[in-house]
């Protein structure tokens, strides 16, 4: 399952199939996926001498070359082809569409094609980003343009709608896409509390089943279980895109942003050295160190740096001494240097490039203070430490030399953490982040990630801390685990859902199957491909290779085991995560911009803005519960978090409360439903009561 070579079979065979010299016409959609599976030097070797834009008018007429169009099928780039194949400019037309194509766009075209210069039109389903082989995502012009739809979709929407018809037909065509592909007919599973998930799924489903998509599945039957399709909501795991990263490819998006395998560094002097290309089929130091840290990562480019000029010693005499071996007396030395010479331009440039960029890297690391940053989010990532890590946060957000955007990263990542703590400070978080500098429009993100992927929304335990048990487990697994760096010690939640995936553990409650397909839910698929909506990151790739990695080695896998292929919406940093929910946001009521139930509204907001005064946003996935507080015990009946006995502040006090749903339809009956709770946290308090006095605190079995 590997994508990067799914792709590069399409585009090899496209350019070799058309004979003599040629130009490669692509369309916006087209051209990020070409460019990052091929370069212009492996173009140039098929006979490939031109390559543009189909919507460029200003083209020139060149009769003798033919003409190899690789275009998105939409309705722009079959007006684009109609207005080429009206007045032909090159010899032969190859038309190559990356998804299916309806008979009226074929007839469309057929009828300006007066002259007779098509020569064959095929689909080839490369119709998505391959970031890595096991890692891929959309392009950029099917999330932004909404296909033929409208303009600037939201990838999330409000009830009723959730996923808006441009941007669900563009996941769909991707998915579809990567599995024909791959020729993988999968069983399909979604998150249950993500309803674009589930409309996803279904929408999969049905194409899989209905023309035109249904003959292109009818695959040959393979032994073994089918494949898997798992569809996963950003919204589960808010937390890794907001993370300052110190991986090699992680950390340049985070800090200066990939675009389509490309890189721009504004303040960079030289200008042939603000925008770089990075490339792992083409550049063997980015693929070897992909996932170095920045600790390796400096040695590694320490030894980079020697191998050059030990070369630059052997091919330029002169620069590394007056050794006479050297020099260039004879013929044979004349052959050996031209012979060299090209290999060792490209390590020059490649050495120049990288320590280009880590020095880079290394300049905003030390301005902005992410080493100091860093400890403290990842701290509250992995570990539970409210009072110091309130300090540190409130520390930072206070200091004049921390970022904005570095200082609301921290407020919201303790406010996700510490959401349902009783006693949070998130509201005093909020006002000490607009007495510092943060814009209230920015600051109000806090409440808005919370109503869009706070404790109430997700579905999983993202942070092992709702309840007595799920703490001792994180302290347990912290144990066994040990800490190698202080700052990489978070692990995606994508890998928690992996780890269950594959020891046949993951709930079917949870993640269930649509409807048709509940007959494979007995066997442990062997390729397994994961879609998240939302978009992924580079760590999370980075976890789905190294475990490919650690099952082909794995006995238990042995070769042709367990594959795992990683998509997603798009590749996320924080910049780019902080923008889609904003964005989302703007279509949602404006009670998402208020504090969520239970939460203290911050006063800085309150004096800011009159819309704080709505009314939280209702979470549609979240059952309305009961939750009844005392002498450092919570009892919550229903909600989201389950019914149980938890642990809670105990500050708190001794005075028992009551929170019951906020619903019209049972105002009636509240007064009933207090009481009857008021005797069942009697008589549970006795209970507590009698084993803490007799074996201290309880402890789970």
């Amino acid at each position: 399952m590997d994508v990067l070579k799914a792709v590069q079979t399409y585009v090899t065979k496209m350019i070799t199939e058309v004979p003599g010299m040629k130009v490669l016409l692509l369309d916006a959609h087209t051209t990020p996926i070409i460019s990052m599976v091929t370069t212009q030097s492996e173009l140039l070797a098929h006979e490939v001498y031109l390559t543009d834009r189909i919507d460029n008018i200003n083209r020139e007429p060149l009769n003798h070359l033919s003409c190899i169009a690789f275009l998105s099928p939409n309705q722009s780039s079959i007006d684009a082809v109609k207005a080429e194949l009206s007045k032909p400019r090159y010899g032969g037309y190859w038309l190559y569409f990356s998804n299916t194509i309806t008979k009226n766009q074929i007839e469309e075209m057929a009828s300006v094609d007066e002259f007779e210069v098509v020569k064959e039109v095929q689909e080839y389903f490369a119709d998505y980003l391959a970031q890595y082989p096991s890692h891929f995502s959309l392009t950029q012009a099917a999330l932004s343009e909404g296909g033929d739809g409208p303009s600037n979709p939201p990838i999330f929407l409000p009830s009723p709608m959730y996923l808006p018809p441009p941007t669900l037909n563009s996941h769909l065509k991707a998915i579809l896409a990567v599995l024909l592909s791959l020729k993988k007919r999968p069983v399909i599973r979604y998150e249950r509390m993500s309803s674009a998930g589930k409309k996803l799924s279904m929408e999969v489903q049905a194409a899989i089943t209905n023309p035109p998509y249904r003959e292109l599945f009818d695959f040959r039957g393979t032994q073994g279980a089918q494949p898997l399709l798992l569809i996963l909501d950003r919204r589960n795991d808010p937390v890794t895109p907001l993370l300052s990263q110190w991986t090699y490819q992680a950390m340049v998006h985070e800090l200066l942003g990939i675009n389509n395998g490309r890189v721009r560094i504004d303040g960079e002097e030289k200008v042939e050295l603000r925008d770089l290309v990075l490339s792992t089929s083409s550049d063997p130091f980015f693929s070897q160190q992909l996932f170095a840290n920045f600790g390796d990562l400096g040695a590694s480019i320490s030894s980079y740096v020697t191998e050059y000029q030990q070369k630059n010693s052997t091919i330029n005499p002169g620069s590394g001494g007056s050794s006479s071996a050297n020099r260039i007396e004879t013929v044979a030395d004349m052959k050996k240097f031209i012979e060299e010479y090209p290999e060792f331009k490209r390590l020059s440039g490649n050495v120049t490039k990288h320590v280009t960029l880590v020095g880079e890297l290394s300049k905003i690391v030390e301005r902005d203070g992410l080493l100091e940053i860093s400890e403290v989010e990842q701290s509250l990532a992995s570990v539970e430490s409210h009072a110091s890590d309130l300090k540190s946060v409130q520390t930072f957000i206070s200091s004049p030399k921390i970022r904005p955007t570095n200082k609301l990263r921290l407020a919201i990542l303790y406010a996700l953490r510490y959401q349902k703590l009783i006693g949070n400070q998130i509201s005093q978080v909020i006002d000490n982040l607009i007495s510092n500098g943060v814009p209230a429009e920015r600051a109000r993100l806090v409440y808005v990630m919370l109503n869009f992927a706070g404790a109430d929304i997700r579905q999983d335990d993202l942070f092992m801390n709702e309840n007595f048990f799920s703490r001792g487990k994180s302290v347990l697994k912290q144990g066994l685990k040990g800490v190698e760096n202080v700052y990489t010690r978070h692990e995606p939640h994508l890998s928690q859902t992996l780890d269950l995936l594959l020891k046949n553990r993951l709930k079917e409650q949870s993640y269930p199957f649509v409807e048709g397909d509940e007959s494979a839910r007995a066997q442990r698929p062997q390729d397994i491909i994961i879609f998240m909506i939302g978009g992924t990151t580079y760590e999370e790739g980075r976890a789905v290779a190294l475990l490919n990695q650690k099952l082909a080695t794995d006995a238990a896998g042995g070769s042709g085991g367990t594959r795992i292929l990683l998509g997603g919406s798009m590749v996320h940093n924080s910049t780019s995560f902080l923008d889609m929910v904003e964005s989302c946001a703007a279509h949602f009521p404006d009670s998402i911009n208020a504090p969520p139930a239970g939460q203290q509204p911050s006063s800085s907001l309150l004096s800011a803005s009159s819309t704080s005064t709505a009314t939280p946003i209702p979470s549609s996935n979240a059952p309305s519960g009961i939750n009844i507080r005392a002498g450092g015990y919570e009892l919550s009946v229903g909600g989201a978090a389950g019914s149980g006995l938890y642990r809670t502040n105990q500050e708190a006090g001794a005075n028992a409360q009551f929170e019951l749903p906020k619903m019209d339809a049972v105002a009636g009956v509240a007064g009933g439903i207090r009481d009857g709770a008021g005797r069942l946290w009697g008589n549970v308090r006795q209970k507590v009561e009698e084993r803490v006095s007799r074996g201290g605190t309880p402890q789970g079995r």
